[in-house]
């Protein structure tokens, strides 16, 4: 097989194993509903939550942890053997968790579990599949190549929306089952048809490189799972000790991380390699436009399923799959624009692109917030299409900008640093965009709900009660499917009311329209971030530098020389 035709099996193989984690990552969040269900549990019950965010965050925390090492190793050991790695562990711990016989907290720690060896997969697959893309296309092209590749991801997570809506009722067990096949098809294929392109560099693992970097992300990252929780008698856990001392802890881990990286005769990242502009602008706009998509599916999701669906004659057990499908839009912005940048990054380079893109993504969360709660469709529509080509504009351009700039022998450990700082925002941003939603509830929501619920018959003592609840407990009903107000009020305070009372209550239209306006504030706090972090994004891309390929020259392990690309003024 000839390179011209192998570098479109590695794109065709990089692809699916995109698809089939990105996917994963983003399906159990329509299932929920029907997992817990299934399972026996209630996620909302006191001391369930912690199941509710462990099995959301789970996947994601494990391969923000895990990319960088994995990346590393990839370097070491050759980029394919842990790419056809990946594939084989995720198909074993999709099967395991297709099996699950337990019920109850028992069935949700094991889900938890498996989805922690699920993570370990897709870690693998992200980790190497850009060095191996960047490895097999010649540098011209590989603009192209990233640009399916990441659209593949991106599209994977909002499909994984819809594939999760139409399994889940049928079976639950199917939201795991579904990726056994493609598993296993894709591991016989890539054990085939990839083969080593890149350079192996023999090294020493980097023991206390590792340990300090992985305590520290875990760290972080528990800290920000935590701290959207309430906390005693606050809304949320920002200020318990436990939270406190996983944020502080971590970061001082990664304090430690960077001096044992300075020290070490063979790191497992080389920092030096911030010192290509390329590199270390092109990171920083990942990770902060990471942090303003991050949190946005989730807040389309509550947005859907907790206001507009009801409002507009879907049952609540429906807005699950109808949320999906309405998100589609913005799988075609991203699909309009990520490989048209990307093949045209290639010839002009990554700045103008990728800044662009930044700048209509943020613009389209500035029409997010001047969208009315009750919107119209069409015009909504048209906002997320604009945000998918945003954020299409900059992720293929940006992730080619970032890998050509990378040395031959430190493709593995960049490609698993842009992947570690995408993935960490992620979380990152999920963390921040609840609080501020928590934040924008918290101002407005008690007074209109109390006021609502004493109108229509429901006790002053009750009402009072159900509007001091942690505003977590009404976006976690919300983006779970459940009625929210049936959630909230229980069945023994609807059943001493009058039917019709309970009944307009528990309907479609009541909760929608008494929370619209507290959860526009909520909107403008969260969008407002995300408008921010976009365009500080589109100045970090703007200040890349031109267009650039590194050299094939390897790097060093001592303090290397040369790093510092003269950049043409493309």
């Amino acid at each position: 097989m000839s390179r011209l035709d192998y570098k479109w099996i590695a794109l065709s193989n990089t692809t699916l194993g995109m698809l089939m984690a990105t996917i994963n990552a983003s399906i159990l969040l329509i299932a929920l509903p029907d997992i817990f269900r299934g399972i026996g549990i209630d996620p909302l019950a006191p001391g369930n939550t912690s199941y509710l965010l462990w099995l959301i965050l789970g996947f994601l925390v494990v391969m923000a942890v895990l990319l960088v090492s994995l990346g590393r190793l990839g370097d070491i050991y050759g980029r394919v053997r842990m790419f056809n790695l990946g594939f084989v562990v995720f198909t074993v711990f999709s099967i395991l968790l297709s099996i699950t016989w337990m019920h109850g907290s028992a069935a949700a720690i094991w889900l938890i579990l498996m989805r922690v060896g699920q993570g370990v997969g897709g870690a693998l697959l992200f980790a190497n599949s850009s060095a191996i893309l960047t490895d097999a296309f010649p540098p011209g092209e590989r603009g192209l190549a990233m640009g399916v590749n990441s659209i593949a991801a991106i599209a994977g997570s909002f499909f994984g929306l819809v594939l999760g809506g139409v399994l889940a009722p049928i079976s639950w067990r199917l939201i795991f089952l579904v990726s056994v096949p493609v598993g296993v098809v894709a591991t016989l294929w890539a054990y085939h048809s990839l083969r080593e392109l890149g350079e192996r560099r023999p090294a020493r693992i980097d023991w206390w490189g590792n340990l300090t970097f992985a305590l520290g992300l875990v760290g972080v990252m528990i800290g920000i799972t935590y701290g959207i929780q309430p906390y005693g008698g606050h809304d949320m856990g920002w200020t318990s000790p436990f939270v406190l001392s996983t944020l502080f802890g971590g970061i001082a881990l990664l304090a430690v991380f960077c001096v044992v990286e300075l020290h070490v005769e063979e790191p497992m990242f080389h920092l030096e390699l911030f010192r290509i502009r390329a590199f270390a602008a092109g990171n920083l706009a990942a990770l902060l436009a990471a942090m303003g998509r991050g949190g946005l599916q989730f807040i389309l999701i509550i947005w859907l399923q907790g206001i507009w669906l009801p409002e507009h004659g879907y049952a609540f057990a429906q807005t699950p799959l109808w949320a999906g499908i309405y998100m589609l839009p913005l799988i075609a912005g991203f699909l309009i624009a990520g490989p048209a940048s990307g093949w045209l990054s290639d010839h002009f380079g990554a700045r103008p692109f990728a800044t662009g893109g930044m700048v209509l993504a943020a613009l389209s969360f500035l029409l997010l917030i001047l969208l009315p709660v009750n919107f119209s469709y069409s015009w909504f529509a048209l906002v997320l299409v604009l945000n998918g080509i945003g954020m299409g504009l900059f992720a293929s351009p940006n992730s080619a900008g970032v890998m050509n700039s990378l040395p031959a022998t430190q493709r593995g450990a960049g490609a698993g640093m842009l992947a570690t700082f995408m993935n960490s925002a992620s979380v990152l941003s999920i963390g921040v965009f609840f609080t501020l939603m928590i934040i924008g509830l918290a101002s407005a929501l008690p007074h209109t709900l109390q006021s609502g619920l004493v109108a229509h018959g429901v006790p002053a003592g009750d009402a009072a009660r159900i509007s001091h609840l942690p505003p977590v407990a009404t976006l976690f009903a919300s983006f779970l499917g459940y009625n929210p107000m049936a959630t909230l009020l229980g069945p023994h305070v609807l059943h001493a009311l009058p039917a019709g009372q309970s009944h307009v209550l528990t309907g479609r239209e009541f909760f929608p329209n008494l929370i619209a306006s507290p959860f526009h504030t909520a909107l403008v706090y969260a969008f407002a971030f995300a408008i921010a972090a976009c365009l500080v994004a589109a100045v970090a891309s703007l200040l890349r530098g031109g267009k650039y390929h590194h050299g094939d020259a390897t790097l060093p392990a001592a303090a290397p020389t040369g790093l510092e690309p003269v950049e043409d003024a493309a």
